[in-house]
């Protein structure tokens, strides 16, 4: 059975609520279950909630009007999404659906600003992990304008890493739900042309594939070569 708490607890983004606040947001929050496929929010909902992944993969993704779907990111357990939540009246920028059959944890908009404004101690790192968002996006504009193949795709999957809310790079091996198709999809780039990438990377021993997934076996050493290439 799920715990809200303790998945509550277990999120980067909560992690400067203190107890009390923690006790208020698990009363507060709804458990939601969906199963693979099915939508969480659509593209340009006016929605205003905080998600938490209790367990399974949710895809974060646009679709326009012919049905083309363009991938942002797929996240795992403990990750937050809904980022809205911050500007109340704001459509939703993507969608957001069930990748693998999934359980959210749902906090209402309004009552998580209210805890937010009430234990004023968790905006600090709120406030850190937003910001490392947006660094990370502005850091994909810059690598699509200015880096090659290569360099765009390690730095898109460090790009990954982070903002599931790891923080700092490091040795430490994160895992992302993705196969070589995702992220052609991500890039806008052939299938073939990201195979060939990975292969490099996984031959020098800095990620690994599996079905389904993808480890980055050390990002640091990533961010190392990565270096090299600029």
């Amino acid at each position: 059975m799920i715990e809200p708490k303790s998945v509550l607890q277990a999120c980067p983004l909560l992690a400067g609520l203190p107890g009390q606040a923690l006790d208020e947001a698990a009363a507060m929050a709804r458990v939601k279950h969906f199963v693979a496929g099915k939508p969480i929010y659509a593209k340009g909902s006016m929605q205003a909630t905080l998600c938490v992944i209790a367990d399974g993969t949710v895809r974060i993704s646009s679709v326009n009007a012919a049905g083309r779907e363009a991938m942002l990111i797929i996240f795992g357990a403990g990750a937050w999404f809904g980022d809205t939540v911050f500007s109340p009246g704001t459509p939703r920028v993507y969608g957001a659906t069930a990748h693998e059959d999934a359980t959210i944890i749902e906090l209402p908009g309004e009552g998580f600003r209210q805890l937010l404004a009430r234990f004023p101690q968790a905006y600090p790192v709120v406030m850190d992990l937003i910001s490392r968002r947006l660094w990370s996006a502005m850091s994909i504009i810059e690598d699509d304008a200015l880096r090659g193949i290569e360099a765009r795709i390690g730095r898109r999957l460090l790009f990954l890493a982070q903002i599931q809310g790891i923080g700092e790079v490091s040795a430490e091996p994160v895992t992302f739900y993705l196969t070589r198709e995702h992220i052609a999809n991500m890039m806008g780039m052939t299938r073939q042309g990201v195979h060939k990438v990975i292969k490099r990377f996984e031959e020098i021993g800095l990620l690994r594939l599996e079905y389904g997934r993808v480890t980055l076996t050390d990002p640091g050493a990533l961010l190392t070569h990565l270096k090299t290439l600029d």
